[in-house]
């Protein structure tokens, strides 16, 4: 400990008696490896896979103000995802949503965790007693935008939630296709 306070205070003090370390009498240690041991350079990594991705889980690919492209098929105008199929939403808007509207989704076996409602470009509100009936079956709603609601669908089908989504274009000209379509 001497030596070394007494190397660096020469090495402070006069520039002409600095040397590089290499040529000190000792040579400074690191405490810690710096390359694996000859053990880790054989074992490998396994992974398990615990559950296949569905072959009939639904994704949105894209939307545009005309519909929907779900699993490569398109759909016009307002739509319903069911965790198997797709349907037709007879809504103009977000006040055409009633509860007799949900009541497909509440119909369902296995019963669906939660409901994705996009309402257009907007988030809008929906009415309070469609939600609370919707709350007394069991079924959460979440209510966004369009394009929020397509990701957050897609988010929560990735990770095998039993999902619904009711779906409303945006309107105007806004669409927006996924990156498979547009290398086609």
């Amino acid at each position: 400990m001497a030596a070394a306070f007494l190397l660096r205070n020469l090495y402070r003090a006069r520039p002409a008696l600095r040397c590089p370390p290499s040529e000190l009498p000792w040579a400074p240690r690191r405490g810690h490896r710096l390359t694996p041991a000859d053990d880790e350079l054989y074992q490998r990594t396994r992974i398990s896979l615990l559950q296949r991705e569905s072959p009939l889980a639904m994704y949105i690919d894209s939307y545009s103000s005309r519909g929907f492209v779900v699993n490569g098929n398109r759909v016009f105008g307002p739509c319903a995802l069911l965790p198997q199929s797709v349907v037709q939403w007879n809504v103009g808007s977000y006040q055409d949503i009633t509860e007799e509207s949900f009541s497909l989704f509440w119909m369902l076996e296995p019963r669906i965790e939660i409901v994705v409602v996009g309402t257009g470009d907007r988030t809008e509100r929906l009415q309070p007693h469609v939600l609370r009936a919707m709350r007394q079956r069991g079924i959460a709603v979440e209510v966004q935008d369009t394009p929020n609601a397509c990701a957050t669908f897609n988010f929560l089908c990735h990770e095998g939630r039993v999902t619904g989504a009711a779906l409303i274009p945006p309107p105007g000209g806004t669409a927006v296709t996924s990156q498979a379509q547009s290398a086609e």
